[in-house]
């Protein structure tokens, strides 16, 4: 049997670091996904709304930190993060953010056959083809790299002092 690469002090392993082939396949289509978001219109801050939404239904800590930086750095607002799990009761979200958060959570929670129906049509109504498709793409994705992060338990450290 193999010896684990990297273990966590509460007895995880770090399937990343055991399995770094696997890990760079998931890599490598994360980069493909995001290469499909852009070519279908997606900007920055709306891919990482919908990485922080799945990451939030999954209590994944360390994508909700990772993203949530990279969406501020996008231009997202904090008003806009801290309402993000009430999305769907404020108006703070365009009609396509919305359609593709719903899609998002729907992707995240597949067995829900009437939320999945909603959210398609509501997809329907504010977003192409191609985004759909590339929004559904970005909620597997990051769903994978959720699942990653949560076995492995991989921390969350304090950010450097400004």
């Amino acid at each position: 049997m193999p010896e684990t690469v990297t273990a966590t002090t509460h007895g995880r392993v770090y399937v990343d670091k055991q399995s770094p082939d696997a890990y760079r396949a998931m890599t490598a289509t994360a980069e493909a996904v995001r290469t499909v978001a852009a070519e279908a219109g997606l900007d920055r801050v709306l891919v990482e709304l919908v990485n922080i939404r799945v990451s939030q239904l999954n209590a994944c800590a360390f994508c909700l930190d990772l993203h949530t930086r990279a969406a501020l750095r996008a231009g997202e607002t904090t008003q806009r993060l801290g309402v993000l799990p009430a999305w769907r009761d404020t108006e703070l979200f365009s009609p396509r953010e919305r359609a593709a958060l719903a899609l998002a959570e729907a992707t995240t929670h597949p067995a829900d056959a009437d939320a999945q129906s909603t959210a398609y049509a509501l997809a329907r109504a504010a977003l192409s083809d191609a985004e759909i498709s590339a929004v559904i793409w970005v909620a597997i994705t990051i769903n994978a790299f959720n699942r990653v992060s949560v076995m492995s338990k991989h921390p969350v450290r304090p950010a450097p002092p400004r």
